[in-house]
């Protein structure tokens, strides 16, 4: 595809458009005119694809090809794919359902990317995956993949510096985005009303930190020893459009924790607009004025192209679904793996302290200030269950015991509020316990892994090939990671 070139004129028309959007939403939002009948808990995951040899294989098109299955799709890199699970009611045995539900498609998928000498793998970062495996030419087909990577450097003007300090150090450099399609995660959708909105971005915030701490996964990246969870730096770094200079001036990050608590979903939408220069400035026919003039929802596409250039870890999204908007929030700390039965216990202890957080009397963020938020989320992803975590109350805690004294009977508490069944809370906030109590996260068992087949081998990469084989054969058997021997 040959290079897009945007001119000035569009930069101008699409921020133009961008700010009409925004004048428009904020119209909605003092009209009400959002659905929003039933709590409803959505979630994407995104995998990587391997050879036996539990190398990366770049081959999505045709393991898609041959999966043949519409909530299927391509992501960033060659290796990955994402599978979109539609937003359900967790009420009852619906956590349990889920959870099956998502294991059903990923063993057809399996067995399809077999036939295509490929295997799936659930884990946050590809430990395999080596510097020669990420470049321009790793990049997915999709011409929108291929034109963010050239908007990126052109702001940027320059390679991307990776510079991870962790266990090991990592310094290297990279000319294109690909080194963000290493991260791979699981996002979760939580559909609130306008007036909740800011509420339960504030609570996603607040607990950020304790959901990295306790499902840390990416342990190794380029076959160094980094943080318990990488993927969250790494992410960082390899989407990031400002040079040195600009971020000596306090130029904010395209990937953004963000800065303050906020009163609105508005707040968030006018800081992109306001902060961040158009990556994208595609400009589509609809005007978002006469659309609801007329009594239509307009789907407002420049403000929403914007907003999913900018990563918040908890991302505000607007959409039009047959005809009626909506608002979620798109919670996306979280690694893949390394279970579907994991993947579902992160999800549960996330939504029952969801269904709490957001309604307290005396909100967590009235008690405690953003950049403690901020600093949890940080020292999580760089010691993940044995990070120091402050909450109001207790102070600066261990991980494991804020989560076991104060955050599990609440998320406990909060999946009875959503109706769910009391045996399938109880397996699922049982899997978080266990992690807990034993120390051991996707992370974690990784590390002990590669240790002990890097003693034995005396080669990282070997050690690292196989620590993978270990881990797919026992994600496939859907016992949850704290149970599984080193």
């Amino acid at each position: 595809m040959p290079s897009v070139i945007f001119s000035r004129d569009d930069r101008r028309k699409y921020r133009e458009k961008v700010y009409r959007c925004l004048d428009v939403f904020a119209q909605m939002l003092r009209e009400s005119r959002f659905e929003f009948e039933r709590p409803l808990a959505g979630l994407e995951i995104e995998l990587n694809i391997v050879d036996a040899y539990g190398e990366a294989a770049m081959r999505n098109a045709q393991v898609l090809a041959a999966i043949e299955q519409p909530d299927w799709a391509t992501e960033l890199g060659q290796f990955n794919i994402e599978i979109n699970i539609e937003p359900q009611e967790l009420g009852g045995d619906g956590a349990l359902r889920l959870e099956d539900d998502v294991r059903a498609r990923l063993n057809h998928a399996e067995e399809r990317a077999r036939s295509q000498d490929g295997h799936l793998v659930l884990i946050g970062i590809l430990p395999t995956l080596r510097e020669q495996d990420i470049g321009e030419g790793t990049l997915s087909a999709n011409p929108r993949y291929r034109l963010l990577n050239e908007q990126i450097f052109a702001a940027r003007g320059e390679d991307l510096h990776l510079a991870i300090e962790g266990v090991e150090r990592l310094d290297t450099h990279a000319d294109s985005v690909a080194p963000e399609a290493a991260c791979t995660s699981v996002q979760l959708h939580l559909q609130v009303s306008p007036d909740a909105f800011a509420s339960h971005w504030n609570a996603a915030q607040a607990i950020a930190g304790p959901q990295v701490a306790v499902a840390a996964n990416s342990p190794y990246l380029f076959g160094k020893e980094l943080h318990r969870e990488t993927r969250i730096t790494l992410f960082e770094q390899a989407t990031d459009t400002r040079p040195a200079e600009l971020k000596a001036q306090g130029v904010r990050p395209r990937v953004w924790f963000g800065e303050r608590w906020i009163t609105s979903v508005f707040d968030l939408f006018e800081e992109n607009v306001s902060y961040y220069p158009a990556l994208l400035p595609l400009c589509e026919d609809e005007d978002p004025r006469t659309e609801l003039e007329q009594g239509r929802i307009p789907h407002l596409h420049e403000l929403t192209l914007h907003n999913g250039t900018i990563y918040r870890w908890n991302r505000p999204v607007y959409a039009v679904v047959d005809g009626v908007p909506h608002l979620r929030v798109e919670n996306r700390v979280l690694p893949a793996g390394p279970t579907v039965a994991d993947i579902a216990a992160n999800a549960a202890f996330y939504y029952g302290l969801m269904r709490m957080l957001p309604y307290a009397e005396r909100p967590i963020w009235s008690q405690m200030s953003f950049q403690a938020a901020e600093d949890n989320l940080g020292a999580a992803a760089r010691h993940g269950l044995e990070a120091r975590l402050y909450w109001p109350g207790m102070g600066e805690v261990p991980a494991a015991e804020l989560i076991l004294r104060r955050l599990l009977p609440m998320a406990r508490e909060g999946l009875a509020r959503w109706g769910v069944d009391g045996p399938v809370a109880d397996r699922l906030l049982g899997i978080i316990e266990g992690r807990c109590l034993t120390g051991r996260t996707g992370a974690s068992w990784q590390v002990e892994r590669v240790r002990a087949h890097e003693r034995s081998s005396g080669d990282r990469h070997e050690a690292l090939r196989s620590m993978t084989l270990d881990y797919i054969e026992r994600m496939h058997s859907n016992e949850p990671v704290h149970t599984w021997d080193v």
